[in-house]
């Protein structure tokens, strides 16, 4: 498994804060203003990375509205045809460029995910520096053969893979020579509820199928995105609106700037939190260990008194003897006279 790979500028993976990718899709409403707003507002947001998706209603679908074709799978979207969502939900490929120059010059990164050989090689003109495969397309092996072999990132959606789904898309890259592969855990249902996600899955996959691993989650709030960071993710997918109240395809589960940000802040806490595994105590750590116990004489001690339950204890602060050698000095003798708060030395004792 690679422990890094860099997409644009910027490196993804071990050692590397991580990754948080901006989902426009269709929140853009058909107004290329509004779309340069959203990625304005990721970048404000601390967005690394900006996705559109490269397709038409005719590249993904075709216009008909017999009854496989209309939306019936207990979705948001049920009761349309397939052709009518992706009418609404495409963001013309004209503008794209432009919203790519718009991320970049932002200090964003800006990909895209095809959805046929067209789209990809419309992005190859355009340089995006990585692919996505959505949940629906890993399953399209010609379509991952034909990305893969162009040698970028491959950053493919599990959200309706089986495991041998999962296992031949890897395969179809690995084939090409492409090892540049990060698997997102994802649930592919709008908006998905949260006994649904199963985090624990990213680790599992990381291990499997020796790849890096991230989210794309389409839960509500930021919860399920911090968690998934915890357990391992190296990038996060969220989808961004203005508003949610300005409604379309995607508004109802994405997020708005404000609770972008907030993630993204939770997110760059948690990293900072993770560090690393070391049992070495910080300086304050440290001197707070002198708030704990030891030894001390809690009442005053003639020459020659023994040491008992009621003239020693182990109590707060840490000053004295390790509380490990109580039960060794028990039973004898004071070396000298002793003072009642004073903290136990071997040299007290006979």
């Amino acid at each position: 498994m690679r422990e890094k790979i860099q997409i644009g500028n910027r490196y993804v993976g071990a050692g590397e804060p991580a990754f948080i990718v901006a989902e426009m899709s269709a929140n853009h409403l058909q107004d290329k203003k509004r779309a340069e707003e959203i990625i304005r507002a990721a970048h404000e947001a601390g967005a690394d990375a900006v996705k559109l998706q490269t397709y038409t209603a005719d590249t993904i679908t075709m216009d008909c509205d017999n009854e496989y074709f209309q939306i019936t799978q207990g979705t948001i979207w049920d009761g349309r045809t397939c052709y009518d969502l992706f009418k609404e939900a495409y963001t013309p490929w004209e503008w794209q460029p432009d919203l790519m120059k718009l991320a970049n010059d932002l200090g964003m990164e800006c990909f895209s995910a095809p959805f046929d050989f067209t789209a990809v090689d419309f992005m190859e003109e355009m340089r995006m520096p990585a692919y996505k495969i959505a949940s629906p397309e890993i399953w399209d092996i010609p379509l991952i053969r034909k990305i893969a072999r162009l040698g970028k990132p491959m950053i493919m959606a599990t959200g309706l893979a089986y495991l041998e789904d999962i296992e031949r898309a890897v395969r179809t890259c690995r084939e090409e020579g492409n090892e540049q592969i990060i698997l997102l855990k994802c649930t592919a249902t709008y908006p998905t509820p949260y006994e649904d996600m199963n985090l624990k899955v990213i680790p599992h996959m990381a291990e499997s199928f020796d790849c890096l691993t991230g989210l794309s989650d389409h839960s509500m709030g930021s919860a399920v995105a911090v968690a998934g960071v915890a357990l391992g993710a190296v990038m996060v997918e969220k989808h961004l609106t203005l508003s949610r109240a300005d409604g379309g395809p995607d508004g109802a589960f994405s997020m708005e700037p404000a609770e972008f940000k907030r993630m993204v802040d939770e997110i760059r806490i948690v990293e900072k939190a993770l560090g690393k595994v070391t049992y070495r105590l910080t300086e304050k750590q440290e001197r707070s260990r002198e708030e704990g116990r030891s030894l001390f004489v809690t009442a005053d001690m003639k020459k020659g008194d023994v040491f008992t339950a009621e003239n020693m204890r182990s109590i707060r602060p840490a000053f004295g003897m390790a509380p490990r050698y109580y039960e060794e000095i028990l039973g004898k003798r004071a070396r000298c006279d002793i003072s009642r708060g004073t903290p136990m030395d071997w040299k007290y004792v006979e």
